[in-house]
């Protein structure tokens, strides 16, 4: 990773500040002169100023240059890579995603090719928001975030993929989840059940499933199917019974004079067997 790299992502660009502001006013004493007439470094450095500043699509443009320019200068990789994170500072999300794979395509055995599929994956990432929305987004960040972890394993951005890639997943089940509750809320017990079947069977490892689990009992005792609400409620009970959802599923069945237990033969009797008995077969 080269110096002047480093020191954009993890201290803001933090540039020689007084060297570049020199090459800076040599280029506004120059403004009128065509960018041709300017070496490679200096609207590098333009760039970098320009990016300081807070102005990310000026220097996204000045770092183009740089590549157009000066396609085989050394400093144009640099510019290229550079251009990528200028454009997800401008939140010009395809952009970026342009630059970072065009980097990927030219110089796949360099080390900041790692950086740039991480771009790839932020571009995906960062545009998440509610639960509510297309989770299309979702897909495509979970996809760029697994390969950054599986060919970049040793980078520096793989942890902060995984972390990344959990949190993106869990978004999904939450997606299942409001619209499981959604169906619920309406009486449609045999839709709801299939969407929090999912988070059960899906997205086990979430922070959704105990919720899952206790509205599975909600919906099959509202069913009349009290074999498969305690078997729901024994998996909470097993795995989960520190949480206000156990409380609440106990509660519930309790009331009924039902015990929470494995006594159904359906697809909860195989989660049952499988989280809890570890019988995969």
């Amino acid at each position: 990773m080269s110096v002047t790299f480093r020191g954009v992502r993890r201290a803001g660009l933090a540039v020689a500040l007084a060297a570049t502001l020199a090459g800076c006013g040599a280029l506004n004493n120059r403004a009128s002169l065509p960018l041709e007439n300017y070496s490679a470094e200096e609207i590098f450095e333009r760039a970098e100023v320009e990016l300081e500043r807070g102005r990310a699509e000026e220097a996204a443009r000045y770092f183009g240059e740089v590549e157009r320019l000066y396609p085989y200068a050394s400093i144009a990789k640099r510019a290229l890579i550079m251009q990528a994170y200028a454009f997800h500072r401008d939140r010009d999300y395809p952009a970026s995603r342009g630059a970072a794979r065009r980097y990927i395509d030219f110089y796949p055995a360099d080390e900041d090719a790692a950086y740039a599929q991480y771009l790839i994956a932020l571009s995906y990432y960062d545009q998440i928001d509610e639960v509510g929305r297309d989770q299309r987004l979702t897909f495509e960040a979970l996809q760029a975030l697994r390969t950054v972890i599986e060919r970049y394993p040793e980078s520096e951005y793989a942890r902060s993929s995984i972390a990344k890639f959990d949190l993106a997943f869990d978004h999904l089940a939450g997606k299942e989840m409001e619209v499981g509750r959604y169906y619920l809320r309406r009486g449609h017990h045999a839709a709801a059940i299939s969407r929090f079947r999912v988070v059960v069977e899906d997205f086990q490892t979430t922070s959704h499933t105990p919720e899952a689990l206790h509205r599975l009992v909600e919906a099959y005792l509202s069913l009349g199917l009290d074999a498969e609400a305690q078997t729901a409620g024994a998996i909470l009970g097993h795995n989960y019974r520190g949480t206000d959802w156990y409380e609440d599923s106990f509660a519930l069945l309790n009331g009924r004079g039902l015990e929470l237990e494995a006594a159904s033969d359906g697809w909860l009797a195989q989660v049952y067997r499988q989280v809890i008995r570890g019988e995969w077969l």
